[in-house]
């Protein structure tokens, strides 16, 4: 059996190697390969543009944030330093009616500064949420435009 097995293999062999492949299948073959290589160069292309507008949208983003993040932190300071000089204020009182009156005039003034900072904050995360968007928008239109003169 196994020599039979050897046999056949040999004779298929020797056919294929008398077997030519026709002109018009190579074409075909070859027009195939150049088609997939383009295909593939175009979705490459895009792909390393979608990755730019990633990065783009990334930078623009974390900025955004660490704006906010700084106001945050500078509302943070304002905050604690009108606290010390209050306590300052109400340590230095001569008498119970002025400590009161110190800290309600304190608590007044904060609820307002709040009110401003919470104001601020929602105006500065407002732009920065508009930016990302724009930046969005603009990376995937330069990324379709550019998709649309490849095809």
């Amino acid at each position: 059996m196994n020599e039979h097995f050897t046999r056949q293999a040999e004779q298929f062999m020797d056919a294929a190697k008398a077997a030519k492949i026709p002109q018009n299948i190579q074409a075909f073959a070859e027009e195939g390969v150049t088609r997939s290589k383009e295909a593939f160069e175009t979705l490459s292309a895009a792909a390393k543009d979608q990755v730019s507008a990633a990065e783009e949208l990334a930078l623009a983003t974390q900025a955004g944030f660490k704006s906010i993040g700084r106001k945050l932190m500078d509302n943070t300071a304002a905050n604690a330093e009108a606290a010390f000089e209050a306590a300052r204020a109400i340590a230095r009182a001569n008498s119970v009616p002025e400590a009161l009156r110190l800290q309600a005039e304190f608590v007044q003034r904060q609820l307002g500064v709040a009110g401003a900072q919470t104001k601020e904050l929602f105006e500065l995360s407002t732009r920065v949420a508009t930016q990302a968007f724009e930046s969005a928008s603009e990376a995937t239109a330069k990324t379709v435009e550019k998709a649309r003169k490849r095809a």
